[in-house]
């Protein structure tokens, strides 16, 4: 019971950020798209929704390893319990954003839209600001020598080779 109540904040929280995304890039659409004079060529539709497949499996299963294994959810006001090095977050320790960053650009090449493809960019500097200035700092207060450990042999947004 208690991590079924964790999957519905978990699914909650994440349908929010989603909408939050969604809404903020197609405003940026209709109102940046006409302004630059062009739109993307209509193949990029397709490879468009093969990101946005990949940016959502990679975000689900991040929110399912945070339900499973951390007792929490992907919010950092209802973060998980437990320290989670698991799934996708063996691999690199922000997965989570990156699904949401292939997600935005899957939408912006699906929408054939330059505006939301540029406002990728931007978006990805500010969660590298959040994490940095907030999650890492928090994670170590939190979960110290586990946390300390974890980030020297994983990578913060690339997997080591």
């Amino acid at each position: 019971m208690k991590t079924l109540f964790i999957a519905l904040r978990s699914a909650v929280v994440s349908a929010g950020f989603i909408l939050l995304w969604g809404w903020v890039a197609l405003s940026l659409h209709r109102r940046y798209d006409d302004t630059l004079g062009f739109a993307l060529p209509e193949w990029t539709r397709a490879l468009g929704l093969v990101l946005l497949a990949a940016g959502g499996a990679l975000a689900l299963a991040c929110i399912t390893t945070f339900v499973t294994r951390g007792e929490g959810t992907p919010a950092p006001f209802d973060p998980p319990r437990k320290f989670v090095a698991a799934g996708p977050y063996k691999f690199v320790r922000n997965p989570m954003y990156l699904g949401g960053c292939i997600l935005l650009i899957g939408f912006g090449l699906y929408e054939r839209s330059p505006a939301i493809l540029v406002f990728a960019l931007p978006w990805l500097l500010l969660a590298h600001l959040f994490v940095v200035l907030y999650e890492e700092p928090h994670l170590r207060a939190t979960f110290g020598a586990a946390n300390d450990i974890y980030c020297r042999s994983v990578h913060r947004w690339l997997p080591r080779l």
